[in-house]
């Protein structure tokens, strides 16, 4: 296994508030109180801690942002609505100690100037949801939930419920289908005015961080990690590895560390084929194994970090099969709001499957390239732009598994794929539960 300093996974639940406090828990919201928004706000910029929900957008920035406006009611929001395939990193963290993310929500609604928070969540988080509500009840008697009001909301398993702007619709009552404007312009509508009020929202692994930030400052923080990415982040390793697991890595750490000595490598007999990090970036190649796992790195090679879910496929799998099933799932996924994006997202999803059949040609293939420039269009949410970054970005990273198929050749690789959405951790059996299709 690694060697890194975590301090977001503690060393088995955090089952009680009595042992949080004696781990150093309330410690980082008294010193915010002490210090002021502003230098709270201006400490989490000089830690840069960044979004771990997938667009890594500055924490700091985002909260001065909220602060500095000019209206008076402003709102906290926290996404814990994970619904990106091969991800489990909130779940996690939430089972693992609930009390640390109470204590960012109430340490970020203090320095945006918040007095509601709430938590979007699926409502199938049975186990999160609990979590939550226990640690919740515990701390407001103990008088450490009096900065902003949280609510839980519960919401639909919907992919687009994780989107930011999604996330605010159903907090307000509505089904999730992402805004036009983002939060800090258009963010939750006043409760009696029905005005638009600015709202900061934040990943659940984002406001877990916080805390550390306050109590230990921005320099201790930025001792891990990587300049531009710094501190730990919470990954998670899945598919045909030896062995599936969550675990919390310094930034800038080689993806070969998550693969081999997290996940084991690959099983008996087989050799990687590639490497999928959520739905929306481009897949990796074995060769690329050595890219740092940093937001900065894997821009770079021309995909992304995500949300830290990452989905191992040996050499059993048919990478085409492999992009019929990831294009298929925002596919579905799509709201329909936005004509290029459901259009685009549906045209290249017939055209991977109808090649993963052999009954496509390079006509076909030249229409997956084509569709993938017109779903850029689609400006509610990111949706069809991740289609695109997947199609182009596997197109050109596998050309020949693609060719093959159209020059039709008998694929040797045919398993059944589906989308790496995982429903929950079977301890028994020390593996994922994935949805099945």
């Amino acid at each position: 296994m690694p060697r890194t300093k975590t301090f977001l996974l503690a060393d088995g639940p955090v089952a009680s508030l009595d042992r949080y406090v004696t781990a150093g828990g309330g410690v980082a919201l008294r010193r915010a109180r002490e210090i002021g928004p502003a230098a709270t706000i201006e400490e989490i910029r000089r830690a840069g801690l960044r979004g771990r929900g997938g667009a890594g957008f500055p924490t700091g920035v985002k909260w001065a942002g909220v602060r500095d406006s000019e209206e008076r009611d402003k709102y906290l929001v926290c996404n814990a609505a994970e619904g990106e395939p091969g991800t489990f990193k909130d779940r996690w963290l939430i089972r693992s100690n609930p009390y640390q993310l109470l204590e960012g929500i109430q340490i970020a609604a203090h320095a945006v100037g918040a007095a509601d928070a709430f938590i979007g969540i699926k409502a199938k988080f049975t186990t999160e949801i609990a979590a939550l509500e226990r640690a919740a009840a515990e701390m407001a008697e103990a008088g450490l939930l009096d900065v902003a009001a949280i609510t839980i909301v519960p919401g639909p398993d919907d992919y687009l419920f994780g989107e930011e702007k999604a996330l605010l619709e159903v907090i307000e009552g509505r089904d999730p289908l992402p805004r036009l404007y983002p939060p800090y312009v258009q963010g939750l509508f006043e409760k009696t005015t029905g005005d638009p009020r600015p709202t900061a929202v934040n990943n659940a692994e984002t406001l877990a961080n916080v805390p550390h930030v306050i109590a230990n400052g921005a320099d201790w923080y930025r001792s891990f990690g990587t300049e531009r990415s710094p501190g730990t982040m919470v990954f998670t390793i899945g598919g045909d590895v030896r062995r599936e697991a969550v675990v919390e890595m310094e930034l800038g750490t080689p993806l070969t560390t998550l693969v081999h000595e997290v996940g084991g490598g690959t099983r008996r007999g087989r050799h990687l084929a590639l490497v999928a990090n959520g739905v929306s970036n481009r897949p990796l190649a074995p060769s690329e194994l050595d890219t740092p796992l940093a937001f900065e790195t894997l821009r770079a090679v021309g995909s992304g970090l995500g949300s830290g879910g990452f989905t191992v496929y040996d050499d059993s799998a048919c990478i085409v099969d492999v992009a019929t099933a990831l294009s298929a799932f925002l596919n579905r996924g799509s709201c329909g709001q936005c004509p290029p994006c459901k259009l685009g997202t549906a045209a290249i999803t017939e055209r991977f499957d109808s090649l993963a059949a052999g009954a496509a040609g390079m006509q076909e293939l030249e229409e997956i390239v084509a569709w993938a420039m017109r779903v850029t269009d689609s400006n509610r949410c990111g949706l069809g732009a991740g289609q695109q970054v997947l199609a182009r970005g596997i197109l050109e990273t596998f050309p020949q598994h693609f060719i093959d198929h159209v020059a039709g050749e008998p694929c040797s690789r045919r398993r059944h794929i589906m989308a790496p959405v995982i429903e929950d951790w079977d301890p028994a059996a020390g593996k994922f539960r994935y949805r099945a299709e």
